[in-house]
């Protein structure tokens, strides 16, 4: 089982959204010196929703080679059309991931019943470890834990990603699911407590930003040191928030340009950091010490 903090990679471009390869490289390397636990490459963070399949598959590629067998490489390969999906997925085992992670079809809004049937599709087509990944905040669909147990039943079904920081639902989905099945944190505000009550780690937006600190706390949370793991989380409940105070990976893309990791880059419908916005998020670096 993968555990502990996963970082929600972003996929570094240059001033005209091209995919920046010297960057990604970059960053890869600094996580695996920073101890982060497993790279998730080409997620919703990754800008996924904007990159076409070759951009999607090209950058998969890319941190499989360059992590080597690091550390595990979880590929976001969810689309809101099984077809795709499935083509995503595909790609992702022919590159080498270690596992898949793939959100919730989006917008068309499916029933669980058609949840269920998506999910159990790509399952079915790809004999890769897959997590689930529900956030109905972005795609305003909701899998509920019924579904999730149901699909926790199909082999290479392992675990989910839970980012509706509702730890109420997220107990529910530990007493519906067996031991083996990978609960994982989307909500770093919640993703400490997750950890706590018996979570297996937390796939994370200021993962990029605090890699050794999230590493740490994670670590502490999973092994049950609650003060430990409180004393480490504190300093960045302020990061937590302001790297959503924007439609994230606005926040966090800045704060990686403004640390010199990546160039100023994003691309559209996303446009990069309101100045207005600049403050709080710099505020909470600094809480943080990065």
């Amino acid at each position: 089982m993968i555990q502990g903090s996963m970082v929600a990679l972003v996929t570094p471009m240059d001033a005209s959204g091209a995919v920046d390869d010297k960057a990604l490289l970059g960053l890869i390397e600094w996580h695996i010196e920073q101890g982060t636990d497993a790279i998730v490459a080409m997620g919703t963070t990754g800008e996924s929703a904007t990159l076409d399949e070759e951009e999607h598959c090209a950058v998969i590629r890319r941190v499989v080679e360059q992590v080597a067998g690091r550390i595990p490489v979880i590929a976001g390969t969810g689309a809101n059309a099984t077809s795709e999906a499935i083509r995503l997925t595909e790609c992702a085992y022919k590159a080498g991931a270690d596992a898949c992670l793939l959100v919730t079809p989006y917008y068309n809004k499916p029933t669980q019943k058609g949840l269920y049937l998506h999910h159990k599709a790509v399952a079915e087509a790809i004999n890769i470890d897959q997590i689930l990944y529900n956030v109905p905040g972005r795609t305003a669909v909701d899998m509920l834990p019924e579904t999730i147990a149901r699909l926790s039943g199909i082999k290479n079904i392992v675990g989910v990603k839970e980012a509706t920081g509702e730890l109420d639902r997220v107990a529910l989905i530990r007493q519906l699911t067996s031991p083996d099945f990978a609960l994982y944190g989307g909500d770093d505000e919640t993703a400490c407590k997750l950890m706590l009550m018996g979570g297996n780690g937390v796939i994370s937006v200021t993962s990029n930003i605090a890699p050794a600190q999230m590493a740490a706390m994670c670590k502490a949370a999973i092994a049950g040191e609650q003060s430990r793991a409180y004393e480490l989380d504190k300093p960045l409940s302020a990061l937590h928030q302001s790297l959503f105070i924007e439609s994230s990976p606005i926040p966090v893309k800045w704060a990686l340009c403004k640390m010199g990791h990546i160039q100023k880059g994003i691309r559209l419908p996303l446009t990069w950091l309101e100045q207005e916005s600049e403050s709080a998020v710099q505020a909470a670096m600094n809480q943080a010490s990065v």
